[in-house]
């Protein structure tokens, strides 16, 4: 089965295809599936998008990469099926998706975020015009199948198609391992993301500062090196896929707070997940589909507010068999719901079921 990926991103760069379609690759191809990648990013694009200002430059860049994209769906027959991640472009209303639904190819469309909802990015503000966060409806009816990762994806795609099933985000079991270290003399909390999404991790500033005043522990941020807290001893560094593991293997305690809004509850749960594969005790918000992945006090807590943000906080940091019992229970569950063994299987029946039904129709 020939199968054509169009992504937003260069692969290996983006966590949402990192921990979707490209961690799947594999086991679709021991499945017969022959994976073409087809990314709307470029080098020069990727160069200029996430800085401040080079309007001209990023206009420039996206205008050419529109170009191509057209020009690379011209052989889109010659393909069993699309997966599309997210949307065909990044800018404009869904041409690409109109052109492969007008070609008879089937399209399988996998989304992990709120893409249908108005969001400003901290860089590219001034694009978020040009988004059309509407067409998302218009490719969910354009599609053979869709894939929302949680249950509030799911409920705004099944207004426009009844055809999809729930798709998590997914981990390597057997990449992400859990590594016995030693008890350290500073616990380490840790929080991973990027400069988009740090502003996240800034919900609960005055958690950390209000911890700092009577507690020992250092705060690790991976993603963007130059944050700081006043007043929290703070280790920022670089988000690297080379030492991605060994760099979240030093956190101790993950954290991944969020805020309440429509956006965030599209969010799927990738940085808990990742804390809890390692068997790293994880406290998160509240918000979206953190609530149905973490059982409060089983396999993670649950925070909301400041005071219950730093009471969870006291009581791991006061006791390393806490911290080992909630982070092995953690990778008890990824295990079992959430890994790429257990999910991507489900994907390539979905492949092959909307495969055979194209070409029987």
């Amino acid at each position: 089965m020939r199968v054509l990926a169009v992504v937003p991103s260069i692969y290996d760069t983006s966590p949402g295809q990192r921990f979707r379609i490209e961690q799947w690759e594999p086991i679709l191809a021991a499945g017969g599936v022959e994976l073409t990648y087809a990314p709307f990013e470029t080098d020069e694009l990727k160069a200029v998008l996430h800085t401040d200002g080079n309007v001209l430059a990023k206009v420039g860049a996206v205008t050419k990469n529109m170009r191509f994209r057209s020009r690379e769906l011209d052989n889109i027959a010659n393909y069993d099926l699309v997966y599309l991640f997210r949307e065909a472009a990044i800018l404009g209303p869904p041409w690409f998706e109109r052109k492969i639904a007008k070609a008879g190819v089937p399209i399988v469309f996998d989304l992990d975020d709120a893409i249908f909802v108005s969001y400003k990015s901290p860089s590219n503000g001034y694009l978020s015009y040009l988004k059309f966060p509407t067409k998302t409806a218009e490719i969910c009816s354009l599609s053979a199948h869709i894939m929302p990762g949680n249950e509030y994806l799911r409920d705004y795609c099944s207004k426009y198609n009844q055809n999809l099933t729930i798709i998590p985000t997914t981990i390597d079991t057997d990449k992400y391992t859990v590594v016995e270290r030693p008890e350290p003399e500073t616990v380490t909390i840790g929080w991973s993301g990027s400069f988009s999404t740090v502003q996240h991790l800034d919900t609960i500033r005055d958690v950390l500062q209000k911890l700092a005043k009577t507690e020992n522990f250092r705060l690790r941020v991976i993603g963007t090196p130059n944050y700081k807290i006043p007043d929290v001893d703070t280790e920022a560094m670089q988000w690297r896929s080379e030492t991605e593991l060994h760099d979240l293997r030093q956190i101790d305690i993950g954290l991944m707070p969020l805020p309440d809004e429509n956006w965030t509850k599209g969010k799927c749960g990738l940085k808990a997940l990742q804390y809890m594969a390692l068997g790293i005790p994880t406290i998160c918000s509240p918000v979206g589909v953190n609530s149905t992945i973490i059982k409060d006090g089983e396999n993670g807590y649950l925070a909301d507010g400041t005071d219950d943000w730093v009471e969870k906080l006291k009581l791991m940091l006061h006791s390393p068999e806490l911290r080992r019992r909630i982070g092995m229970a953690g990778r008890k569950t990824v295990e079992e719901e959430y890994s790429a063994k257990v999910i991507a299987p489900k994907v390539l029946e979905i492949f092959r079921s909307v495969a055979r039904a194209a070409k029987s129709a």
